[in-house]
């Protein structure tokens, strides 16, 4: 009987499974696929090569995006100054690594948003309509992201960049190449961001150093301060807002 049944079993699933697919490929007509070719030609007129080169260097730029976003913009700043919170409030990976990339990248599109739509008012909108060439309209999206640049960084940090770089002691910022600028522009950033480090950590460290000492005093040596501390640190950080005093912070020095 066992031997009938798993016999059955075969007979009346098996089979018909064999027959559908053999007939499904009997009647099943043939499939077109596209196919893509890619290949190298020779240009034969000089607009044909003029396309060519365009499509390199727009290659080029979309690769060095993430690059010129955190050097051009506010996203060194607020990043560093993020995780400079995460580490003095001693969460370890709370919030985690990818929150505080996202909160800084929107951050950076909400500061940088004015200088973007001048951008696209004097410089891609006209040159879309084809009211100006490329070459003024790449100069006149450079200005604009120059000028923020400047408005946050430090006389100093520009003159020593200005002094390595051996150039002639330009007249005026106009005089100064976007290449010397953006290396200044970076380490007036750090510099920036390190200062709201060091007043972020202050109210951490005095909690810090009471539950010691109340640990201390108590004769509970071999308790880890840490452990009691964080949750009052957490606790003082949500009674004070403390996330909408960092943000408004941190937006409001780019003023």
């Amino acid at each position: 009987m066992r031997t009938w049944s798993g016999s059955r079993w075969l007979l009346f699933g098996v089979v018909p499974l064999l027959i559908l697919l053999v007939v499904g490929s009997v009647q099943a007509e043939p499939m077109s696929l596209p196919s893509l070719n890619i290949g190298v030609g020779t240009a034969t007129k000089p607009g044909d090569m003029a396309t060519t080169i365009q499509i390199f260097l727009l290659l080029t730029i979309l690769t060095l995006a993430p690059g010129l976003l955190i050097m051009t913009t506010s996203f060194t700043r607020i990043v560093v100054v993020l995780s400079f919170l995460r580490t003095a409030m001693g969460t370890q990976g709370a919030p985690s690594n990818q929150i505080i990339l996202a909160l800084s990248m929107f951050l950076t599109f909400f500061i940088m948003n004015p200088v973007w739509q001048q951008i696209n008012k004097e410089a891609y909108q006209p040159w879309k309509s084809q009211q100006i060439s490329q070459e003024l309209a790449m100069d006149r999206a450079v200005m604009p992201i120059r000028k923020f640049m400047l408005s946050q960084t430090r006389e100093k940090d520009l003159a020593l960049f200005v002094s390595l770089s051996k150039l002639p002691q330009p007249k005026n910022a106009n005089d100064i190449p976007t290449l010397t600028i953006i290396p200044a522009f970076m380490i007036s950033e750090l510099r920036t961001a390190f200062q709201i480090g060091f007043l972020i950590y202050i109210p951490f460290i005095v909690v810090d150093m009471v539950v010691a000492s109340v640990l201390m005093s108590m004769g509970m040596m071999m308790l880890p301060p840490v452990m009691i501390s964080l949750p009052f640190k957490i606790l003082l950080f949500v009674l004070v807002d403390g996330w909408g005093l960092v943000i408004s912070s941190l937006v409001k020095s780019f003023g």
